[in-house]
């Protein structure tokens, strides 16, 4: 069993940057990846991360602005956020999976409940 809980979110304007963190409890060496979810638009897939760190992915509009990092010493994934825009506003929660590459197509086993990142024009 995997425990996953974000922190880092809040209001930020456009142009600005905030650091998401996913810590992780219980057996914590898998995948992880990043989702987010705006009302009324179905849930899209944002990074992942190998175990080791030595590969990542992003979805099309987040390369080149965000960056997933992680660090297996503390359990904790991070996800950087920089060159917000207000379409970047969504529900952020991070999700481990047993597969680096069903990730992108939201295959996971465990969730977080996510965190509010909302971004103003």
């Amino acid at each position: 069993q995997v425990q996953l809980v974000e922190s880092g979110g809040g209001l930020v304007q456009a142009g600005g940057s905030l650091r998401l963190s996913c810590a992780a409890s219980g057996r914590t060496f898998y995948p992880m990846g990043w989702f987010r979810q705006a009302p009324g638009k179905e849930r899209e897939f944002v990074a992942r991360i190998t175990v080791s760190g030595g590969s990542t992915d992003y979805g099309d509009s987040m390369k080149g602005r965000f960056t997933i990092s992680r660090d297996n010493a503390k359990n904790t994934v991070y996800l950087q956020m920089n060159s917000l825009k207000p379409e970047d506003t969504a529900v952020y929660f991070c999700a481990a999976s047993s597969s680096y590459y069903s990730l992108s197509g939201g295959g996971y086993v465990y969730r977080g409940q996510g965190t509010q990142v909302t971004v103003s024009s």
